[in-house]
């Protein structure tokens, strides 16, 4: 990752790949949209309610997926004083809390049908809202701060702490007893789902996860810029008489 510490570099990587990811994600998601909803038959159990999982299941993956690349991120930064690992760290807070709090609105909706209430208070969803939380508190912490190294200290030693949550969430339907299935798709023996409910999920998955990394080179190209900005804007005051 050492190539990509000078941001011009970055910038320009980042403008290569863009467009393609966003050209990838629009027809994966189309087409797992119109795979889950027309194509894919309804449960058995639970009727064209679980059609939900389409877009529930790759937001809760990509919520502990978006969370661990934070955590890399920011030990990167913290360790190897990574300037563009900062930026990154910081662009993806609010895509991995926009996804978490999709999963956790999504399992909701799915939850009131199958469960019979809107909310309960399981080892799976309680460790989700955790994990929302940390999101929230990492970008909370950047802002409280006028220093951008310093926010990012503090938000970066917050997101590590906060890592031990994501294994948590992995197994606590292995460790305790809750409402949750165990995992299903990645699992040893291959996953336990029909072909026709699986290609639609990893279809939506696949363009979940495209759209995700388009977001945050987005918002780490519009933090160089604003940083940037800042600088030159200092430099201008300074040259004020």
């Amino acid at each position: 990752m050492h190539f990509l510490a000078n941001p011009g570099r970055f910038l320009r990587l980042s403008a290569a790949f863009r467009p393609w990811l966003a050209g990838l994600a629009a027809v994966a998601i189309a087409a797992g949209l119109y795979l889950g909803l027309f194509e894919a038959p309804p449960d058995y159990q639970q009727g064209d309610t679980v059609r939900i999982m389409f877009v529930h299941v790759p937001s809760a993956w990509l919520a502990l997926s978006i969370y661990t690349a934070m955590t890399a991120f920011a030990l990167m930064s913290l360790v190897w004083r990574h300037p563009v690992a900062d930026l990154l760290a910081k662009a993806c807070a609010p895509v991995g809390a926009a996804f978490t709090l999709t999963a956790l609105a999504t399992g909701s909706l799915w939850g009131k049908p199958m469960w019979g209430a809107w909310w309960v208070w399981d080892a799976r969803l309680t460790s989700v809202l955790v994990l929302f939380f940390l999101y929230l508190g990492a970008i909370a912490l950047r802002a409280a701060h006028d220093d951008p190294e310093r926010g990012g200290k503090a938000a970066g030693i917050l997101t590590l702490v906060g890592f031990v949550n994501v294994p948590i969430i992995k197994f606590s339907v292995d460790w305790w007893n809750t409402l949750h299935q165990p995992a299903s798709v990645l699992k040893a023996g291959g996953p336990a789902i029909h072909a026709s409910i699986l290609t639609p999920l990893l279809v939506m998955a696949l363009g979940f996860s495209l759209f995700a990394a388009w977001t945050v080179l987005v918002r780490a190209e519009a933090e160089i810029f604003g940083r940037r900005a800042r600088v030159l804007e200092l430099k201008r005051s300074a040259d004020r008489p």
